[in-house]
């Protein structure tokens, strides 16, 4: 007698949309029923459940863990449904004909379609696989056209659906209520960091059911489908959506401006863990007071050095007291508003400029050269512009605190970052030094000036 065959059996589905694996099922018996009728012993068997096999790059667990077991020299037979189930690429097809050719492995298909042990078969393998690859380019061109003509006509890309919209672009307000919010609250000064952890205790999950994490809430708030404009190959195409946006250009332009920040390339973020870091200035030098041992305020210049507990409480106390009164709008300057107004309308000015010149070289009215020049100088033009927004913009964003129905409230349950935000945009705050080996504290060495005073 002699020892049967060892058979390994790959099963493959490219998409199982009910995940039953009913098409698996299928495959499963047909290949049993071969194994079975040549007399082979099944050794293995490897599933790809819901996985396509049209990009190499792309990982096929179970595949990966066949090409491992039969170089270990576990089986040396292989039963699959079909050849372009077990692969699509002229260069995996080689390697299983080389492993037939060396090491005189079977390889059968349900259809019988396979035989790699004669150089006919290997031909008919070779000719099938370069065809299945064709048909992958031509499948993937038609793709690209139809994403493009979609995007040329404002309609939303197929596929995976945005937070907030289904597939069709149709507002799900539950969810948009979440990214709106995240919009909101991130211009007003929270971090990505914040944003993540507040996601994450709200219960609002992605859709994929993985954990939030500031690069997912930058993902959403970089993606301008949400302020209504249509989207090819994750850039914008001039063309306004089909759909509703969730939060005006405005809005956007800010937030766009705020993550554009280089300080955010050399940093994890730009979260505050003090009040006043940063924010209060040295009453003898003016410079930024720094946090130093995790409670106390040092100015930069050696002038002073203050724990940071008293002087909190006092400044929080102070802008509570300010917030009740019944004068709280005149806490936001018009000066200020024209000054963010006239800001807004330059970014404006200058980013149609810039279209302009890219309609002007695409149409042919302006050679290289001087398309090169001239979107120079607008770019430029635009950071600076884009700079000053964002400055004058993060006083505007305490805007949504101070309009509150109940603005000492909404303070109170600000974070950090927005009451930092709150507290700049209506105060300048001064820490005086104090004589050394004082150890009461002196609220007179905290000085606490209101912008509208100051204008």
């Amino acid at each position: 007698m002699t020892t049967p065959r060892r058979c390994a059996i790959y099963l493959r589905v490219s998409l199982d949309a009910t995940g039953e694996q009913l098409a698996v099922q299928r495959q499963r018996a047909d290949c049993l029923r071969i194994a079975d009728q040549r007399g082979w012993h099944v050794v293995g068997e490897f599933v790809d459940n819901s996985v396509s096999a049209s990009d190499r790059h792309k990982s096929r667990p179970e595949y990966d863990q066949l090409v491992a077991a039969y170089e270990a020299g576990e089986f040396d037979a292989l039963v699959c449904w079909d050849l372009d189930r077990l692969t699509r690429q002229p260069r995996q097809l080689e390697d299983w004909i080389d492993a037939a050719q060396e090491r005189g492995l079977l390889l059968v298909t349900a259809n019988g379609e396979a035989d790699l042990s004669t150089d006919g078969g290997r031909m008919f393998a070779r000719i099938k696989a370069t065809v299945a690859r064709g048909e992958i380019e031509r499948k993937a061109a038609r793709q690209r056209a139809a994403a493009l003509q979609r995007a040329e006509h404002g309609k939303p890309p197929l596929g995976v659906r945005l937070t907030g919209y289904t597939p069709a672009g149709e507002v799900i307000e539950s969810e948009a209520v979440i990214v709106r919010e995240l919009f909101d609250r991130f211009a007003a000064g929270d971090s990505l960091r914040a944003l993540a952890a507040w996601l994450t205790e709200t219960g609002f999950s992605t859709r994929h059911g993985r954990p939030w994490n500031p690069s997912s809430v930058r993902t959403i708030l970089t993606n301008p489908r949400y302020a209504g404009h249509a989207v090819y190959q994750g850039q914008t195409n001039g063309k306004r959506g089909t759909w509703k946006a969730l939060v005006d250009d405005d809005v956007f332009r800010l937030v766009e401006t705020k993550l554009a920040d280089p300080r955010r390339k050399t940093q994890q973020g730009t979260d505050r863990k003090h009040l006043g870091a940063g924010l209060f200035e040295c009453g003898k030098c003016d410079a930024k007071v720094r946090s130093w041992s995790g409670d106390r305020y040092r100015c930069p210049n050696g002038c002073l050095t203050r724990a940071q507990h008293y002087i909190d409480d006092l400044v929080i106390k102070t802008i509570r007291e300010r917030l009740g009164r019944a004068d709280l709008a005149d806490l936001i300057t018009p000066k200020e508003s024209k000054r963010a107004e006239a800001a807004n309308a330059e970014v404006k000015r200058l980013t149609k400029r810039l279209e302009r010149i890219e309609a002007d070289y695409d149409s042919g009215d302006i050679d290289g050269p001087r398309y090169k020049v001239s979107t120079q100088k607008v770019k430029a033009e635009l950071a600076e512009a884009q700079r000053v927004l964002a400055r004058l913009s993060a006083r505007n964003a305490a805007a949504s605190t101070l309009s509150a129905s109940d603005p000492v409230k909404a303070f109170d349950a600000a974070p950090l970052m927005i009451r930092r935000n709150v507290v700049d945009a209506v105060s300048i705050v001064k820490i005086a030094p104090t004589p050394r080996g004082r150890k009461t504290f002196d609220p007179n060495s905290v000085a606490i000036k209101w912008r509208e005073d100051l204008d």
